[in-house]
């Protein structure tokens, strides 16, 4: 991928300065495989690329898959350092009152952070979902306006929250593509990956009572290269999962919805990842800071002209085999007046597939071009009126 072609020069320039990918339908047009639930999706984490789906924005109750949201808050704050995994946190009567899956927790006591929040990436335990609710926001009515405002600013068009835990309730529901779009979030948060490959796990109660944890995603021991999301299952929603594996540098995501077996959606889950994993790959033809062996004129500069390197990397998520066909082209501008600062954005580099642009990525300047000093600006005046001597 070294060879870069040019195909124009820019006399305007109107670029955002970021990796701008084309808008890209779902990889096949179908569903290859056999897929008894009613909605589904695989994608690839980094890209956002869907590799397939069925019926991907299909609003449905999802059950505890709700607490994604409710994990993806946590680790947000902890990342921001408004709380540690150490706080005490105090278990409100109705927070220990929860049913569905529980850590059994003791009301009007308190437990580190840290341990609700493996309860509930581990064993999906709804007491302390809302216990991490009410200690977060105040109310867990506070809490999840937050999931909901949160859902917005991630594009989660489908989604609508009432509780954090999924416990059934009107009006609260969402779907496989945002799902997939919402748990590709965890990966920017090592800390998840901690807790949600612990297979097994006991929780310490004051007074040495101890629940034993036990991960609701039976993928964690039983699928090679899962380390995470998360299960879900009512009366309502069936039984639902959001799950993920990395192989060789790739994150795949298979969500679930809606199976009549629990499982079921383990097998369509792991025979999803399964197909992802033998028919696409992720190939970067161009990494930021590489050079595009190319220069652009610099009027009234300290040089002539200044060099061209990639402002991003372009990843591109393809099947197996289309690599070759993968060109890249520049389109630059035709000059530029110093001073020039290293950064710039010079014009982009386009990653194309035939007559297809697959994504534009900036090219920027790879240095600094200063302004001339004043002696040189003279000598500049100088040669510039000089005229050739004749004989």
């Amino acid at each position: 991928m070294k060879k870069i072609a040019v195909v124009c020069a820019l006399g305007l320039l109107l670029l955002v300065p970021r990796a701008v990918f084309a808008s890209e339908e779902p990889m096949e047009a179908g569903v290859p495989i056999t897929l008894t639930s009613p909605s589904a999706i695989l994608t690839e984490a980094s890209t956002g690329r869907v590799i397939f789906e069925k019926n991907a924005d299909e609003r449905r109750p999802v059950a505890s898959v709700t607490k994604v949201m409710t994990i993806l808050l946590t680790l947000e704050a902890l990342d921001e350092g408004s709380v540690t995994e150490k706080d005490s946190v105090l278990v409100s009567e109705h927070a220990a009152g929860m049913g569905g899956s529980q850590a059994f927790l003791d009301a009007n006591r308190s437990y580190p952070l840290g341990e609700l929040l493996g309860s509930v990436i581990i064993a999906s335990a709804n007491d302390s979902a809302v216990a991490l609710a009410e200690y977060l926001c105040g109310a867990e009515e506070a809490f999840v306006r937050r999931m909901n405002e949160r859902a917005e600013q991630l594009g989660l068009a489908n989604t609508h929250y009432v509780n954090c835990t999924g416990l059934p309730a009107s009006d609260h529901y969402t779907t496989a593509r945002d799902i997939a779009r919402l748990s590709a979030q965890l990966d920017a948060h090592p800390r998840y990956y901690q807790y949600s490959t612990v297979w097994m796990k006991d929780f310490q109660h004051s007074g040495g009572r101890i629940t034993q944890l036990t991960n609701t995603n039976r993928l964690i021991r039983f699928y090679p290269g899962c380390d995470g999301y998360k299960t879900g299952s009512t009366n309502e929603a069936r039984y639902c999962i959001s799950a993920t594996a990395k192989k060789n540098g790739m994150r795949l995501i298979a969500v679930v919805l809606g199976s009549d077996a629990s499982q079921t959606r383990f097998d369509e889950a792991r025979s999803m990842l399964e197909y992802g994993f033998a028919s696409v790959q992720l190939f970067t033809p161009i990494s930021e800071g590489d050079s595009l062996d190319m220069t652009v004129p610099v009027r009234l500069g300290g040089r002539d002209g200044v060099s061209v390197v990639s402002g991003g990397t372009g990843t591109l998520l393809l099947r197996r085999g289309e690599q070759s066909g993968i060109s890249l082209e520049a389109a630059l501008l035709e000059r530029v007046t110093a001073p020039v600062h290293r950064g710039d954005v010079l014009g982009e580099i386009r990653v194309r597939r035939g007559d297809e642009i697959l994504m534009t990525i900036p090219a920027v300047a790879g240095e600094d071009v200063a302004l001339p000093g004043m002696l040189s600006s003279l000598l500049r005046i100088r040669d510039g009126f000089m005229l050739p001597v004749g004989r």
